[in-house]
């Protein structure tokens, strides 16, 4: 049996048969069998004594018939019984660098725990395989003529024709998927191209991410749905904001809240927001990997690296007529038909919209990925992902000193499994600093790109928020009122939630850290003090804070 270290630590590469591959592959048995492919040896040489030889085949893909040599060696060790464990994720789902040690202040590894899945996910191992197999036909697309620029038009093309499938939009039924790099950008794209008037009234919620408060603001004038004490709001709030005033030209939502995970009653907004002639757009980067795209909203998008495509892609679906006239929100080649020097006739939708050269593998990673969470069935995603939100949000409570902010997730509830919480006594920084060194555990801290409405969370008032206001002007993020936010995805585990649960009571109640802490007032950032393996002067990131946002 070939067998690979869990934490995938990979080192050394001998090509037998083939040349190197970037990606993984399942454990295989090569007993009596002539295989071609690549073969991994892994650094750690103390394993030696559980496996004999620690290695990671990886088979090439090969026709049937004969195999012709040469072969890769054919290694065997005694069988080893089963032992049982919980599965770490649904069914078929298979993440990239599951199981990776991280170095820890203790000079121990950790398998890492990653508890960050609301920022961005890791790669599923089928997108992995997918931009493999396909890097060696990447090329232009849509305008060359030669066969490997054909195969990658076409392989762009499907990824469209996912994201139609995904969001439950059929072309033919008058809608446009237009691939761009993130949701982000897909909300600026979609401002620009709405041509509000200056004086036209966008409704948004103070739950949203900055993504679709920000662009609002440059096109139009904003109305707030504002939320209660728990950061939830109903369907009635959002009609009162509707009829107050001049009738809105959009509705721009959420699906489901970053920090929270509180999912809005999407459909019955949207029916509300339609009875009165009012179009929906739904920030959907939250949502989209967890549920099934609900059918209400008129324009959504999402983002390829919250869904286990971390390739840089994303896209914004919407009705075609939208984008039929007027001019696209980038100009330049692929978008036009005639261009002179005095005249340009724009291309129909979607090209019109995608001006440049288009990211190929990251929309071929973002098409596998939708078909990939198609395949597992959003039923075994949700069952898996609801008992950890179950087990998150009661563990948290459980523990003397943590606030979770939000609704109070119970069994009955549809929260996802994400949590924000505070811990009486200590920055939410360095929490999260002695989460990650001491434990392996990785969690993300600040305001999460949503400072309004997670100040109301914290019940920051007018005096806090200029207090922040004037240390921020001065340079200084020490301050900023935070929290601390734990989510889960389809690679967590039970047994990740409770080593976060574990390791959050020793922080609180096991005494001293075991080295000292300095925050970094520039950043708002903590670190512990020494040379630790992976933890000295020279490990720290450089750029911005987990402060910013």
């Amino acid at each position: 049996m070939l067998a690979t270290d869990p934490a995938g630590r990979i080192r050394t590469e001998f090509g037998i048969g083939n040349r190197p591959s970037a990606h993984f592959a399942r454990v295989v048995r090569a007993v009596a069998q002539p295989l071609q492919g690549t073969v991994y040896v892994i650094e750690h040489l103390r394993r030696l004594r559980q496996f004999g030889l620690i290695a990671l085949f990886h088979q090439r893909r090969v026709p049937p018939g004969p195999v012709t040599p040469p072969y890769p060696y054919a290694v065997t060790s005694p069988p080893r019984p089963a032992e049982p464990a919980e599965p770490a994720e649904p069914a078929g789902a298979r993440l990239v660098g599951a199981g990776l040690l991280v170095p820890c202040l203790d000079t121990s590894e950790r398998p890492y725990r990653d508890l960050d899945c609301a920022a961005s996910t890791p790669a599923l191992q089928a997108v992995a395989d997918k931009v493999a197999d396909f890097l060696p036909w990447y090329s232009s697309v849509h305008r060359g003529a030669g066969y490997k620029s054909r195969t990658a038009t076409t392989a762009y093309e499907n990824a469209r024709e996912s994201a139609h499938r995904f969001a439950g939009r059929a072309a033919e039924d008058g809608n446009v998927v237009i691939l761009c790099r993130n949701t982000t950008e897909a909300i600026n794209q979609l401002a620009y191209r709405l041509r509000l008037e200056p004086d036209d009234v966008v409704v948004s919620t103070v739950v949203e991410h900055h993504a679709n408060l920000l662009p609002w603001a440059r096109v139009a004038q904003r109305r707030w749905v504002e939320c209660g004490p728990d950061g939830t709001f109903g369907v009635d709030d959002v009609t009162k904001v509707l009829d107050a005033g001049r009738p809105p030209a959009l509705l721009a939502i959420t699906g489901a809240s970053n920090v929270t995970g509180w999912l809005p009653p999407i459909d019955q907004i949207c029916e509300e927001a339609h009875v009165r002639g009012i179009p929906v757009f739904l920030d959907a980067a939250q949502l989209a990997p967890h549920r099934r795209l609900p059918p209400g909203p008129d324009y959504l998008a999402f983002s390829g690296h919250k869904l286990y495509a971390p390739y840089g892609s994303g896209a914004l679906i919407g009705p075609r007529d939208t984008f039929t006239t007027g001019d696209p929100f980038l100009a330049g080649g692929g978008a036009v038909d005639l261009v002179d020097l005095d005249e340009v006739i724009w291309t129909e939708p979607p090209e019109r919209e995608e001006a440049g050269s288009p990211n190929v593998i990251g929309a071929v990673a973002f098409g596998e990925a939708m078909d990939e969470l198609e395949r597992i069935g959003w039923e075994e995603i949700q069952r898996h992902e609801a008992a950890l939100s179950v087990q998150l949000h009661e563990g948290l409570r459980s523990i003397d000193g943590v606030r979770v902010l939000g609704p109070v997730a119970a069994r009955d509830t549809t929260t996802l499994s994400v949590a924000a919480f505070t811990v009486e006594g200590i920055h939410h920084g360095l929490v999260a600093a002695r989460l990650s060194a001491e434990f392996g555990i990785g969690v993300r801290h600040g305001c999460f790109c949503a400072h309004p409405y997670l100040l109301r969370l914290l019940g920051v008032g007018p005096a806090g928020v200029a207090d922040a206001r004037a240390a921020v002007l001065r340079g200084d993020r020490s301050t900023i009122p935070g929290a601390v936010r734990a989510s889960c995805g389809l690679g967590t585990s039970s047994d990740d939630v409770d080593a976060l649960l574990a390791a959050l009571r020793a922080v609180i109640h096991g005494g001293p850290a075991p080295v000292a802490y300095e925050q970094d007032n520039v950043t708002g950032d903590f670190w512990p003090a020494g040379q630790a393996r992976g933890w000295g002067d020279s490990d720290r990131p450089a750029g911005a804070a987990c402060a910013r946002g």
